[in-house]
């Protein structure tokens, strides 16, 4: 059985991650390597306005399809899968026109609320950015049930060419923050009008099997998503992007456009490799579960994760500080200094995000609710204080928070999988080789740096 599992995921699962990372390499590869350009276009209070922005949009939009949407690859028959779509986007349309309501008629109150006055003229853009976000999201959940992933690779292709274009040319033309935060929209939800597209040309059965009795049926069917993984998500999100507008709010200087920065360059890795593994890890998760082999399955998952992404993760983290100066100009050293802090964080992160949809897959919603629950109080709690009574470390303090947070969510899910330890340790023993290696590397770059200087 373990010799046929690991057949199975070199080939199959390799096989789709590799269209997926393949298909989003450019596209990534692209948003860090116009970030050195954008960092001399626009200032550290221009990025500050993009965190803002990016943080309530990544409240709301997280949870606007009601969590309908991480269902979809769940049902075995398509129907109950269609109206689960149909259900996300009404859902993801109805909270964009809540949004535009409360943006028409409160804009000073809002402005007000998270103490950038630099946002008025940008927040027409949020019930926008909300609808394209959430119903991406929505779709490319369809797309991953029909294992299309070269398509979902196009679509962000398509995102970050649009995205990286409106950023860099409305800089040139000293339009900003317009220009970051139009950028980070299309970057986010584009992609919609691609998947609607071949949806149309390669499921139009499937879609016609949407209907009202077959929407309220499967609403009932799933209705647990609604009832807890709402509310995890608006906890998860908001544990992550609260802190971000109360730094931005509360701190001295820009120090939420550091933290922008900081997160977009680190993101990147996570975004290539988390993200593909994340989507195919999904697809393939509920048979692994119907088969009793989901434990030894996401193991396999972890160490891979750990093989490929840890290592350059603790890399950058160690070299940040000398070389964001360098690549980002040198008031961005800051943002450096960040990183150094957040990488114990973003490698929590990094392994327990692609998995975290076990949680969903074995029906443990409630368990989900709590964690999330949980790390919301624990982290914005600890910025909270510390902006109180540790002003000055208050980014550090939020990045020890997150760090703890994804080590316990990882450890909850090694115990829902029935994952035994040891042979855990045996799977991520070869990333911790090469983890070593990358340390190794750091450091002598880090030596030669202070010899030169």
């Amino acid at each position: 059985m373990r010799q046929k599992l690991d057949a199975l995921f070199r080939q199959g699962f390799v096989r789709s991650v590799g269209v997926l990372v393949g298909g989003t390499a450019l596209a990534q590869a692209l948003m860090v390597l116009i970030l050195p350009l954008l960092t001399r276009l626009y200032s550290p209070e221009d990025f500050s306005v993009l965190a803002v922005y990016t943080a309530i949009l990544g409240i709301i939009s997280v949870a606007a399809c009601l969590r309908l949407e991480i269902a979809i690859p769940l049902p075995q028959c398509d129907d109950d899968a269609v109206n689960l779509l149909a259900l996300a986007l009404c859902s993801s349309a109805g909270v964009a026109g809540l949004s535009t309501l409360i943006v028409a008629l409160f804009p000073m109150q809002i402005i007000t609320l998270f103490a950038q006055p630099k946002l008025e003229p940008y927040l027409w853009l949020l019930p926008l950015g909300i609808w394209l976000s959430s119903s991406y999201a929505a779709l490319q959940f369809w797309t991953t049930r029909k294992k299309r992933f070269s398509v979902i690779a196009k679509t962000r292709m398509t995102q970050a060419i649009g995205g990286a274009g409106a950023q860099v040319g409305l800089g040139w033309a000293s339009i900003a923050p317009l220009g970051l935060v139009l950028g980070q929209m299309i970057n986010s939800g584009a992609g919609i009008f691609g998947l609607v597209r071949d949806a149309l040309k390669n499921d139009r059965p499937a879609l016609r099997a949407i209907n009202w009795p077959g929407m309220q049926r499967t609403f009932s069917e799933y209705d647990r998503f609604p009832k807890y993984s709402t509310i995890e998500s608006l906890a998860n999100s908001a544990s992550i992007q609260l802190p971000v507008i109360i730094i931005a709010a509360l701190a001295a200087g820009p120090e939420a456009g550091f933290l922008m920065l900081a997160s977009r360059v680190m993101f990147a890795p996570m975004a290539l490799i988390g993200g593909a593994v994340s989507q195919v890890y999904l697809s393939r998760a509920p048979d692994e579960f119907r088969k009793g082999t989901l434990g030894a399955f996401t193991a396999n998952i972890m160490g891979g994760l750990v093989k490929t992404g840890v290592g350059p993760l603790i890399f950058a983290g160690i070299v940040a500080p000398v070389a964001f100066p360098f690549i980002f100009g040198a008031q961005w050293q800051r943002a450096g200094e960040m990183v150094a802090w957040m990488t114990p964080w973003f490698v929590m992160q990094f392994i327990s995000s692609p998995i975290s949809m076990t949680l969903h897959v074995t029906q443990s919603q409630r368990t989900a609710l709590t964690l999330q629950i949980l790390g919301f109080f624990m982290r914005v709690g600890a910025v909270v204080a510390a902006a109180h009574w540790a002003q000055r470390w208050i980014v550090e303090i939020y990045a020890a928070s997150g760090f703890i947070f994804y080590l316990v969510y990882v450890c909850v899910v090694v115990a829902i999988t029935n994952i035994r330890i040891k042979n855990l340790l045996n799977v991520l023993k070869p990333g911790f080789f090469i983890a070593v290696l990358w340390i190794i590397l750091s450091i002598m770059l880090r030596v030669v740096h202070w010899k030169l200087t």
